[in-house]
């Protein structure tokens, strides 16, 4: 883990996808975080010692999704596959897939495996999954706040967490889609799916692949920044909003809670989902996982002993 020394900073943006806006004065606290996002020989370690099963290992009750589709209604996880051509990109169904037996320990679909990636971001893998690593590790997530924090890495308000140039001469900063998201990838960063923890350079804080790679989970519940509270004012270590809820597309009738995720993942194209920026952020529903979401842990100062 690396010390974070907390501060004042500008979280959100104005200038990019609306859900940023209005950027807003943010006070945090100093914390210790992960180096890396958790990996899938530390997250075997935790499941060995545990036996802990993962959200989208278990069976599924079909209670809890009223008139869902039967066949959907089995152990499985979101899989990117990508396209043959160019396709519309307002129908994400197109390369997004429920995948059966799909799960941290087969991260494309039932027949791979974690051969020689267990130095790579851990994925499938839910906002409880997450928490109950943390909370065996002696750790926690970090809030919306502090990862934004410290994805800058001293850096106010720089558009990316190395500066404000996406490819500063030419050079592959992070694990992004470079090409035409969903069907063409130039593997210009060469990898296409994840790369190892460690591959790009650190931020300022020594934190590695803050932004693409995989998205990282965080506490907050997921709430537009023009609707929190004070948000014209410096806020104090904010914890992040209201719960609220989406519409799971399984069920209309089924009301799913969102937290917070951030950093963009290798799949976020410049013609595409430009989130591998700190003051990025998106809704991940609870109670789904997918191919390119994962996270990191920290220690606040105050948990120390």
């Amino acid at each position: 883990m690396v010390w974070i020394p907390g501060g004042k900073f500008l979280m959100g943006s104005n200038d990019h996808y609306p859900e940023e806006a209005p950027a807003h004065k943010v006070v945090v606290g100093g914390f210790w975080m992960d180096k890396y996002a958790v990996t899938n020989a530390e997250f075997k370690s935790f499941v060995d010692a545990t036996g802990y099963v993962t959200l989208v290992e278990r069976e599924v009750d079909a209670s809890d999704y009223p008139n869902a589709i039967p066949e959907m209604l089995v152990p499985s996880s979101v899989v990117f596959q990508k396209t043959p051509k160019a396709v519309d990109l307002g129908n994400p169904y197109q390369w997004w897939k429920y995948v059966p037996g799909a799960n941290w320990r087969h991260p494309r679909g039932p027949d791979s495996s974690l051969k020689g990636i267990w130095k790579h971001p851990v994925v499938h893998v839910g906002f409880e999954d997450a928490m109950a690593y943390a909370e065996w590790a002696g750790k926690t997530l970090p809030t919306e706040a502090e990862w934004e924090f410290a994805a800058r890495g001293g850096l106010e308000a720089a558009a990316y967490v190395w500066g404000d140039d996406y490819m500063p001469g030419g050079r592959t900063m992070a694990n992004t889609w470079q090409g035409e998201f969903p069907w063409q990838n130039l593997l210009q960063d060469r990898y296409e799916w994840t790369a190892p923890v460690g591959a790009f350079p650190a931020n300022g804080y020594g934190l590695y692949e803050m932004a693409g790679n995989v998205w990282e989970w965080t506490t907050d519940w997921y709430q537009e920044h023009g609707k929190i509270e004070h948000a014209c004012c410096t806020i104090d270590n904010p914890r992040g909003g209201q719960r609220e809820t989406s519409v799971d597309q399984r069920s209309k009738d089924t009301q799913i809670p969102r937290k917070v995720m951030k950093g963009g993942s290798h799949l976020c194209a410049p013609n595409y989902c430009r989130r591998y920026r700190p003051a990025a952020r998106m809704a991940q529903p609870i109670d789904t996982a997918t191919c390119h979401l994962g996270f990191r842990c920290i220690v606040r100062k105050t948990d120390e002993v």
